[in-house]
């Protein structure tokens, strides 16, 4: 080979050796890897997350510690009401004193529902889950239990909460109550409850109820008149504070703190998670939407 030609290839050849490293160094300088996302701190005892699409854990908290519930056992309340064969949401039911006269003895969260009034299934959800009606839940119970007293069908509504609960692999999960106002034994996990809220949402009237903001509800008086009743507004704060927020449902009491069960879609992403005992309304909120941001970006 002419001596020439040689030279000039391998000095070609250096060329591209050196420019190539030139630009493998400028990149390694340049680029520098992305920062890996910081587990948030959370003042609740117990959170957790994970992709609702698919069941992947994003955040543990003491997942699977049994903790109070409050009121986020409404969602097992409406899931139950929601599964019954041939369910109609505009059947009527019948607001009954002794609805009236439990929340009054509880000092329970209530829709301000009126005795005599005839009121519909559809209704009643809302009533249970935007303003956490306890006097909702109770009619829900009373009407969908089964035998011939109302003690004995709050206790079967309550049965079909724990068969459903059994059935779901919620181990780590009890209910005595068909609202929260436990008994003692009205238990779940940051872990269950998720799975419970995720299964819920399957269904399309639970998730129009739980990502609604204000209902106004018309119902039927004793007189066969309409009555319009004071909107009822949803208890859950991030509706109206974290961007692509869908539901789920808040909790609190004495002893259950302050609970949220939470769920956001971003960019086709779907998270959804539970914090219980938190510190204050604004601390399970906070909590709640540390938690998915995270998730969101891990």
């Amino acid at each position: 080979m002419n001596t020439a030609i040689r030279d000039r290839r391998v000095r070609r050849a250096a060329a591209v050796v050196v420019t190539t490293g030139a630009l493998l160094t400028s990149g390694a300088l340049g680029m520098a890897p992305a920062q890996a996302a910081t587990k948030p701190t959370i003042a609740a005892k117990g959170g957790y997350a994970m992709n609702n699409a698919t069941g992947k854990s994003l955040y543990t908290k003491a997942s699977d510690t049994r903790l109070s519930t409050g009121s986020t056992t409404k969602i097992m309340t409406a899931k139950v009401v929601l599964a019954q064969p041939n369910l109609n949401l505009d059947a009527k039911v019948t607001i009954q004193m002794a609805y009236s006269d439990y929340i009054v003895s509880k000092n329970a969260s209530s829709a301000r529902l009126i005795v005599g009034d005839k009121v519909t299934v559809r209704q009643l959800l809302y009533g249970l889950m935007l303003p956490s009606g306890c006097d909702a839940a109770y009619a829900l119970a009373d009407k969908f239990g089964s035998g011939s007293t109302r003690a004995a069908r709050v206790k079967s509504f309550i049965a079909k909460m724990n068969t459903t609960a059994k059935d779901l692999g919620l181990t780590n999960t009890r209910f005595d109550s068909f609202d929260g106002i436990g008994n003692g034994s009205n238990y779940s996990t940051p872990r269950d409850l998720t799975k419970l809220a995720s299964n819920a949402m399957k269904n399309s009237t639970f998730r129009t109820i739980v990502k609604t903001k204000s209902y106004t509800a018309k119902t039927t008086t004793k007189t066969g008149s309409t009555r319009t009743m004071s909107p009822w507004t949803n208890t859950n704060g991030l509706l109206g504070s974290y961007s692509g927020t869908i539901g789920v449902k808040t909790g609190s009491g004495p002893e259950a703190k302050y609970c949220l069960v939470f769920a956001a879609t971003r960019n086709g992403k779907t998270v959804i998670g539970t914090v219980l005992a938190s510190t204050s309304i604004a601390a399970r909120e906070s909590d709640a939407k540390k938690i998915m941001t995270y998730g969101f970006a891990v």
